[in-house]
């Protein structure tokens, strides 16, 4: 399966294919993976996440499914790559990580059926879709900054064409030791279904990116802890928590929190109490 990836050659982004450890640009340079600097694998225009869709988290937290997925919308501010620094805010706590597998566009897509998508997918890429839950409790409709904080959003290391998403593991690591351990069968809306679903309102354009939802055992890491995402046949999206240089101005806006709905969300479970007890701080 061809895999692509975007790295700075000289100073400059390029288009690269993956051969073994090394990396091939159109023109023949070639750059060692291990020591290349990686960008995103792609260029989009929008990020769309989903919220629940792996069996194993919905049963985490004791919840139930909706009827249909409902999504999210990550900026392209969040975007973030191959052994990119995520940053957690100084003044932050609850910074998770949930591994997923993130489908790219390869053409525009508007109105489609299930059964059609596949026609209109480029490929698949590993996914990051990390959480600052610290701001639940105020942007717990939108997420926006939530999910959509700069760096939350790490794609790579490349973008993979030809893969078959049935049947593929998804396994997570922090500092090494296996923190997620799920795989795509325990997907109730698989890829097609979700790429249909976005398009029915919304036109997807090439290099747009939808992340398919993350099984249970996202938790909160911290500044010095590496995080691995590795799905089969994608390969391991890497990248390191670091702590931000400033905290969240504490002069304007809504500031962060730690009520039983921040932390139920971070620690997993406990989803009765969501929202019913007031802010700690």
């Amino acid at each position: 399966m061809p895999e692509y990836r975007r790295i700075l050659l000289d100073g400059s982004p390029v288009q690269v294919v993956c051969e073994g450890d090394e990396l091939v640009a159109g023109d023949g340079r070639r750059v060692k993976a291990d020591e290349a600097a990686h960008l995103p694998p792609v260029t989009p225009s929008k990020v769309v996440a989903v919220h629940l869709n792996h069996r194993s988290r919905v049963e985490e937290f004791g919840a139930q499914l909706p009827a249909a997925p409902t999504y999210f919308h990550k900026p392209v501010s969040a975007l973030n790559s191959h052994r990119g620094a995520v940053v957690r805010p100084a003044g932050c706590k609850w910074l998770n990580y949930e591994g997923e597998v993130a489908v790219v566009i390869g053409r525009t897509a508007r109105n489609i059926a299930p059964e059609e998508a596949a026609a209109y997918i480029a490929g698949y890429t590993v996914g990051n879709d990390f959480g600052l839950h610290d701001f639940r409790d105020t942007d717990a409709g939108s997420m926006l900054r939530v999910k959509g904080s700069d760096t939350l959003c790490p794609l790579g290391p490349g973008l993979v064409t030809g893969w078959d998403f049935r049947h593929k593991h998804l396994r997570t690591y922090v500092n090494g030791t296996v923190a997620q351990d799920g795989s795509t069968d325990e997907m109730r809306w698989d890829m097609h279904y979700l790429v249909a679903d976005i398009a029915r309102t919304i036109t997807l354009l090439p290099g747009d990116v939808l992340l398919s939802g993350t099984p249970a055992g996202s938790r909160p890491v911290q500044p010095g802890d590496v995080v691995e995402v590795e799905v089969e046949g994608l390969g391991r999206l890497t990248n390191h928590i670091v702590e931000g240089p400033t905290p969240v101005r504490s002069d304007v806006g809504a500031q962060p929190t730690e009520s039983e709905e921040v932390l139920s969300t971070a620690l997993g479970g406990d989803w009765e109490f969501r929202g019913i007890r007031a802010p700690r701080r």
